[in-house]
């Protein structure tokens, strides 16, 4: 059976590192390769909001997060925000999806007009233009009028809005719960199996 093409992941500088960083556990735990981008933002909420020191280096940051959530060799590739030479920013790349998270309404504005001024938003203006799956899991409240119409634009160009805004159905008692609701959200939207919560109406009975 041919291994699925990668998923790029990048994380940029919204309040919820959490999401990204758990999402990447699950990809990795799944078997996909992935490919990632920190923003320099990025990397600062991360070492803001979580336990761990995200290095500025490529090398160094793949090192630590392929040991953190225990990646086969060659399964986590790690690139710089100008590494104009990594497989996303060429079309001719394979590649399955893309998904930014968390993704700042600053980083939505600049893929819905297409500025590719770094190499997160030239994957995501790559991901659109070959009619690839785009996942934006924007992290802002409250939304103004000009988050709103970016939007909408890029829904209208295929891409998925998928906000962070986990549900409470599920009865969490935790943060952690909170935090897979949207990270499962997020798995279905790429057909990535998960145990994270049960589909709707398929919940486990009690004993």
């Amino acid at each position: 059976m041919p291994e699925k093409p990668p998923i790029a992941l990048a994380l940029t500088g919204a309040s919820g590192a959490a999401y990204g960083l758990r999402l990447l556990e699950e990809l990795i735990r799944a078997g996909r390769r992935v490919y990632l981008m920190v923003s320099q933002a990025g990397q600062i909420v991360v070492n803001m909001e979580t336990d761990l020191l995200l290095p500025s280096a490529p090398r160094e940051a793949e090192t630590l997060l392929a040991e953190r959530y225990g990646a086969a060799d060659g399964q986590l590739r790690v690139f710089g925000r100008n590494q104009w030479s990594a497989p996303v920013a060429s079309g001719s790349a394979p590649l399955a999806a893309m998904v930014v998270c968390p993704c700042t309404t600053g980083t939505l504005s600049a893929i819905a007009c297409g500025s590719s001024a770094d190499l997160i938003e030239r994957a995501a203006d790559v991901v659109l233009k070959e009619r690839r799956r785009l996942i934006l899991v924007v992290r802002e409240t409250p939304l103004s009028e000009i988050h709103l119409e970016n939007m909408l634009k890029l829904s209208r160009m295929g891409a998925v809005v998928l906000p962070a805004v986990p549900g409470f159905y599920h009865r969490p008692t935790r943060v952690e719960e909170l935090v897979d609701f949207v990270v499962a959200r997020v798995l279905d939207q790429l057909g990535v199996p998960h145990r994270l919560l049960p589909p709707w109406g398929e919940e486990e009975s009690s004993p």
